[in-house]
């Protein structure tokens, strides 16, 4: 049997709705109990250095209010990190970040960037808070994260999402090469970045791959009918990926 997939929810752009008028609605912690209840393992927030969605208020309602692990995605700056070993979360996921990006819009250089990413891994695993990296499927970014003594990367999967056709199917072939890889590595594998209904089965279907963590996707559906039913949809679409994989392991 492959081991159960868990479902990260990301509700950044719930503050992003509420960001854009001001106020208190929608409220992201709202949103996370409701996410629990329709089936998600954990919370993933991004505190960004513009804030451009998540608050730092919101980070401190989630760590105290909700009962799932949180992760918190962070830039690895002293701001960033000092935030992080205050409020001690489950998980932080070490991500790239430019002020002019829309979204975050590729993996993380954990391999040319070594140097300057080591003493924040190394703090964190230090507070009891587990170390995931942003990546690329390449060997270069895992063979870094171990050197890092990251136990856990997460692979970016935002091109394979995008891409159509004979593209789509060589970028998943090299997500499942990496995430082939990260079990020899050592590592402790997760994915994530613009899965939708149409792209998870694939992803979920590899089963190296411990955790999605979906967020954009499931607050746009929850537009036309409602976060509880996107979220049990989507763990619907993944349970189902993993059964049929079982299927063909025990055949």
């Amino acid at each position: 049997m492959s081991r159960k997939l868990r479902l990260g929810v990301n509700i950044d752009h719930v503050a992003t709705i509420r960001n854009a008028r001001g106020g208190r609605h929608p409220d992201p912690v709202r949103a996370a109990r409701q996410a629990a209840q329709a089936g998600a393992d954990g919370i993933t927030a991004h505190l960004r250095e513009d804030r451009r969605h998540i608050s730092d208020h919101d980070i401190a309602r989630l760590s105290r209010d909700i009962d799932l692990p949180l992760n918190l995605e962070m830039a690895a700056t002293d701001e960033m990190l000092e935030i992080a070993l205050r409020h001690k979360p489950h998980a932080a996921c070490i991500v790239p970040e430019k002020r002019e990006e829309r979204t975050t819009e590729g993996g993380l250089d954990a391999a040319g960037g070594f140097d300057h990413l080591k003493p924040y891994v190394e703090t964190l695993g230090r507070a009891g808070i587990r170390v995931s990296l942003f990546i690329e499927a390449s060997r270069e970014q895992l063979e870094a994260a171990v050197a890092l003594g990251a136990p856990v990367v997460e692979l970016h999967t935002g091109a394979y999402c995008e891409a159509e056709g004979e593209r789509r199917v060589a970028l998943l072939h090299q997500l499942a090469e990496a995430a082939a890889l990260t079990e020899t590595l050592g590592l402790e594998c997760h994915a994530g970045h613009g899965l939708s209904f149409d792209t998870v089965a694939p992803i979920a279907a590899l089963p190296e791959v411990m955790e999605l963590n979906i967020g954009h996707f499931l607050v746009g559906e929850a537009i036309f009918g409602g976060l509880d039913s996107s979220i049990k949809r989507m763990r619907a679409l993944m349970d189902r990926a993993r059964d049929e994989l079982d299927g063909e392991m025990s055949a």
